[in-house]
Parts: structure tokens; C-alpha cells; sequence
């Protein structure tokens, strides 16, 4: 099981430890050579052009290489997101059913892991442990809740979106959408056959409601009745309770640390922070940028902590997630500051004294830093702020393309990599 700690070298540590070539043999394999990057590569500690120069410096990466592929994955799925924007949470298309014939609600023993399938309850059991899965292991999740037990590949991608340390929308919701055959020209479909192949023995699963042909499997797919064996819930290991998921890191119950860290802005607070801000270049660190920030920030810089309430009112996480994510962000900013929490107003309140004020962007994020920052510039329009984004790895494609396959033919690794333009 993963251990994730959120620190920069911690991040570079597995960074060190990738080799390519295994990754893409085995990479299927639940025991298999991945690279455990994808909490950092979310959060900000680490960016796809940086990894991609670290390991072409080890090794030459052609851009056919299955870990090019995968990074290209995470890339396309934000181009998606750009030019769809929240759209992405509708289907994209029709899959095997009509919408609104798939459940909005998550199946009890599914989310308390007792469907005595053994795959789907470890894999369930691993997210809840963990706060991470293998990416096999999500699809076939995934692909039983749709096209088994007919719940809504949205509902699913909350779910799952809640409970992952990496929980990337773009890449999580198109997944989703991919695996239920409304982001893909087909849906993804699994076995046990195909457990037994690529996962240990504790996740085999013979006898039980996915021990059929992949013929039955999609005939099942296309049946609007959810497909429950009854010997599987007889089978069933006890439950085990279902982690909370919170709006909030000041709402979590069960770690007074995380909460205690995060301040709203009361007068007092406001007061004692501003004239420490007052005339200084402020660097904003926010829950996507964990990173240490560019390398040209002045050395006097001073680094705060903010999260933007507005953002997580749809997509709660879970404590294991605030945790990481407050102590990835009190391990960068300024101790003798508060991590503001609030509205884009809150954080403009702030920092409006600063000299300047700059921050990594993120679609994440962005809908509120832009907001936070036409409130500063209305105040002082000469003042330097504004987003500062990291090298890319793919050239930018304007044009949107509606596959992966169409994406790949045009779009180009930047020579230059960790040079890059911003984009």
C-alpha cells in the first residue's frame, strides 16, 4: 500500500525511483512498476515537464514510450477541461444506456465494501486505506458500479473524486466517462478472468457476479436492471465504515492539527497579517501548488497558504486528503502567518497592501484566483499581480479535439521542456 508524504523531496525521492522501462512492461499489474507520482503531479509538488527532463536526462524517452503515453493522458484530459469547462460533468455523448436510467445513488454495500466480490471490496478497502489506487483497479471499480450495478458514472467519480489524494477532476471525470462509454467510442469492460491475469490472488474472484464471459458482460452492460448475485452478498466480509468527506479543512472532526492550521479572516487576525504582508512580494500557495514555486521568485518572497471555499462546495475531501494537503502547505508558507481560508474577497483583503502577488494557476483554482485577482488590480491597476505557470511539456493545441487519438496526431513535446513557454 502507498504511503504518500507531502513534502518536495519526498516527491523527488519517488521521482528518483521511476525507471521507465518497467513501467511500461508491468504497469497493468497491480504489483507492477508504477510510479506513484500522481498525488504530486496533482498537488503541485511536481509539474509534467519537470518529470518528463528528469527521467529523458536518465534515459531517452521517445515520445512513443508508454510513460510519454500516460503523461499525455493527464495533458489531454486538461485540454479537454479547458475547452469544455464544467461541462465535463455531463456525458459527453450517450454511452449503452440513456442517462437517466443509471442510479444517482452510490449502493450501500459497495461504499461499505461487503458486495462479497473480493476485487471490488479490496478495491474499495485499498481507496479507504490509502487515499490512492491503482489505476487498473479504478477501472474495474468503476466499470462494476456502471455497467453492472447501473449507477451514474457521475455519482461514481464523486465518490472516488472524494476519497483520492490525487483526485485530478479532469483526469478522474473523463476516466469515469471513458470507462462508461460516454467519453470513448466504446465502454470498458472486465472479468474475472481479466482480475486473475493482472491482479494477487486476495482480489480473484471466481464464482462470484463478474465470473462470466465478456459476451455476458456486455449484455449486462446493456440491460437497465442492475446485476446482483445473491450468493455474493452471503459471502460478504463484515463492512467497514465509510471515511466522511469534508467541504472544509476547518470542518474536519478527526484531526484538530488540519483545522487548527486554517484561519477565516476576523479582524484580529486581518489586522496582525496585513502589516506583515504591507509593501512585501507575496507568493500564494493554494491546494494545487505544494511546490517550492518558480525558481526566479525574489529571495525575500513571502509565502502564504490560502483555500478558496468556494471551489470544494461540490468537491468535499476527504480528512486524509486535507490532511496531506495542510501539511504539504505549512511545510512551504510562513509560519507566523495564518493558511487563509474564505472567498476570493478574504485573500484579496489580505494581501492588498503587497508589493506584488503571484501564484502557480490551476484549473482547480483558477475560477477563484482570477476573481481574488480583478479585485486587486480594480483597487491598484499598476501593481504586479498575476499567475506565473510552470514550463509545459506538450505544446498547447487551440483546436479542440474530442479524442485522445486525434489529440496525440497533432500535439508536439516541447523541445526545450523545462524551458517551455508558460502555458
Amino acid at each position: 500500500m502507498h504511503r504518500f508524504e507531502p513534502t518536495v523531496d519526498a516527491a523527488l525521492r519517488t521521482l528518483e525511483q521511476v525507471r521507465p522501462d518497467d513501467y511500461a512492461r508491468t504497469r497493468n499489474a497491480l504489483g507492477g512498476a508504477v510510479t506513484g507520482l500522481s498525488p504530486y503531479l496533482t498537488h503541485g509538488f511536481l509539474g509534467l515537464a519537470e518529470v518528463y527532463t528528469a527521467l529523458n536526462a536518465r534515459q531517452a524517452l521517445p515520445a512513443q514510450h508508454k510513460l510519454v503515453f500516460e503523461l499525455g493522458w493527464r495533458a489531454y484530459y486538461r485540454h479537454v477541461w479547458a475547452h469544455l469547462g464544467e461541462d465535463i460533468g455531463q456525458s459527453l455523448h450517450a454511452g449503452m444506456l440513456p442517462d437517466h436510467t443509471y442510479q444517482p445513488q452510490m449502493p450501500q454495500d459497495v461504499l461499505e465494501a461487503r458486495t462479497g466480490i473480493p476485487a471490488i471490496d479490496m478495491a474499495v478497502r485499498v481507496l479507504y486505506g490509502s487515499g490512492y489506487l491503482h489505476n487498473h483497479a479504478r477501472m474495474w471499480l468503476a466499470s462494476y458500479l456502471v455497467h453492472l450495478r447501473k449507477v451514474h458514472w457521475y455519482t461514481g467519480a464523486q465518490w472516488m473524486l472524494g476519497q483520492l489524494l490525487d483526485g485530478d477532476l479532469a483526469s478522474n471525470h473523463l476516466s469515469w466517462q471513458w470507462v462508461a462509454g460516454t467519453g470513448s467510442s466504446k465502454p470498458y469492460l472486465f472479468n474475472a478472468d481479466n482480475i486473475a491475469k493482472y491482479a494477487p490472488a486476495p482480489w480473484h474472484s471466481p464464482g462470484s457476479a463478474i465470473d462470466v464471459s465478456y459476451e455476458t458482460m456486455a449484455e449486462l452492460a446493456h440491460c437497465t436492471e442492475p446485476h446482483v448475485m445473491t450468493h455474493d452478498a452471503r459471502r460478504a466480509d463484515a463492512g467497514v465504515a465509510v471515511p466522511r468527506v469534508y467541504s472544509s479543512p476547518i470542518a474536519t472532526d478527526a484531526s484538530a492539527d488540519t483545522a487548527s492550521r486554517w484561519h477565516p479572516l476576523n479582524t484580529r487576525v486581518l489586522e496582525d497579517a496585513t502589516r506583515k504582508v504591507s509593501g512585501r512580494n507575496v507568493w500564494l500557495h493554494h491546494p494545487w501548488s505544494l511546490g517550492a514555486g518558480p525558481d526566479a521568485l525574489p529571495a525575500n518572497v513571502l509565502r502564504i497558504g490560502v483555500g478558496f471555499e468556494s471551489i470544494h462546495s461540490t468537491t468535499p475531501w476527504s480528512q486524509r486528503r486535507w490532511d496531506f494537503v495542510t501539511q504539504g502547505l505549512r511545510a512551504q508558507t510562513e509560519d507566523t502567518l495564518p493558511m487563509v481560508w474564505g472567498g476570493p474577497e478574504t485573500v484579496a483583503t489580505l494581501v492588498q497592501s503587497a508589493h506584488s502577488v503571484h501564484w502557480r494557476p490551476d484549473p482547480h483554482a483558477n475560477p477563484a484566483l482570477q476573481r481574488m485577482q480583478a479585485l486587486l488590480q480594480r483597487d491598484n491597476p499598476q501593481r504586479s499581480i498575476g499567475p506565473r505557470a510552470e514550463p509545459c511539456l506538450f505544446e498547447p493545441v487551440d483546436t479542440y479535439c474530442p479524442s485522445f487519438s486525434a489529440w496525440w496526431k497533432v500535439v508536439r513535446i516541447d523541445s526545450t521542456s523545462a524551458l517551455a513557454p508558460n502555458c
